[in-house]
């Protein structure tokens, strides 16, 4: 009897300690954003994304994992005016050419790996866009209630090929960098 309750009691404590050591840190979505950056032959276009949801999970003062949801209807272009191209840009983003917002709402990054680095963090995990997932890794910077981190994704793995000179022969001007950036700001 003594030694179940002593089992019991060492039990509890373990269960405890792991639940007070680990911490889910929620990001503030209205104060947290992406800004995106593609590239082409003839010069780039910029916009943003703004998150569904978020966390980053630490164990003590250590980053350990996390994962974030974009709401991709949020897509907006911002180096376009209202009626000289914006709504058109857009709209070619948010169809099956690209991103494919009609069926795919969200995109999806999981932390599976985090190992201190000098400036932060050196993150490994998967993200999904348009239902593909595929694994990817960049640096990340926290501090305090804040995490930064600019990183690059090939469009190309998730099925977004148009415009790829990658696929496509004689584009000349017309073709698109297979890479786009993500500039992300989270608070917490």
């Amino acid at each position: 009897m003594k030694t179940k309750l002593k089992s019991l009691i060492l039990a509890l404590t373990l269960i405890a300690t792991l639940t007070i050591t680990a911490q889910q840190k929620e990001i503030k979505t209205s104060e947290s954003s992406i800004n995106w950056t593609g590239k082409k032959v003839t010069g780039t276009h910029t916009g943003t994304l703004a998150f569904s949801s978020g966390f980053l999970v630490f164990e003590g003062n250590n980053l350990k994992g996390g994962e974030f949801v974009v709401d991709m209807t949020s897509l907006a272009v911002t180096d376009l005016e209202t009626g000289k191209g914006k709504e058109k840009l857009e709209g070619h983003l948010s169809s099956d050419d690209f991103f494919g917002i009609k069926n795919h709402k969200s995109a999806k990054l999981v932390i599976k790996e985090a190992v201190k680095a000098k400036s932060g963090y050196s993150i490994k995990g998967v993200l999904t866009i348009k239902g593909k997932t595929n694994p990817i890794s960049f640096d990340l910077a926290v501090n305090d209630n804040s995490a930064t981190t600019t990183l690059s994704v090939d469009r190309t793995k998730y099925d977004i090929k148009y415009g790829s000179g990658s696929f496509f022969d004689n584009l000349g001007d017309k073709a698109i960098s297979d890479e786009f950036e993500l500039a992300v700001n989270l608070k917490m």
